[in-house]
């Protein structure tokens, strides 16, 4: 229950995503730490943010997969006729480059399925 999780978060003395930690199946603010330490050397979310060796990803979900304006995407990610969701995020996070072969993203994946989860989480929020 998301009472729970909110009691839990606070007495753990976790900071951030106060209402995201709430909202999906995983914890913002974890997903928050992930971005950052894996994803914001390469990526933005914020709305007008630049972009970087990846594009901003503002606005990612349901968003066709190689579409952003401005960002100069791989054939294959343009191609690849992916809309960007929880699943399709969970299934390419794992293994960016078998989810869409010949993408440029040069990025290992995420194996552990709770932190694919929590990004997704922080994903959802932060780019909407």
């Amino acid at each position: 229950a998301w009472n729970q999780r909110r009691e839990s978060t606070r007495i753990m003395g976790k900071k951030g995503g106060k209402k995201g930690a709430d909202a999906g199946p995983g914890d913002v603010a974890k997903g928050a730490k992930i971005f950052k330490t894996k994803c914001s050397a390469c990526h933005t979310v914020e709305a007008g943010g630049s972009n970087k060796q990846g594009p901003n990803l503002h606005g990612l979900f349901g968003r066709a997969a190689g579409s952003s304006d401005g960002y100069s995407y791989s054939a294959a990610m343009s191609g690849s006729g992916v809309a960007w969701g929880e699943d399709s995020l969970m299934e390419f996070l794992l293994a960016p480059k078998k989810y869409v072969a010949g993408t440029k993203m040069a990025f290992a994946g995420i194996k552990k399925p709770a932190e694919r989860k929590d990004l997704v989480a922080y994903l959802n929020e932060s780019t909407a």
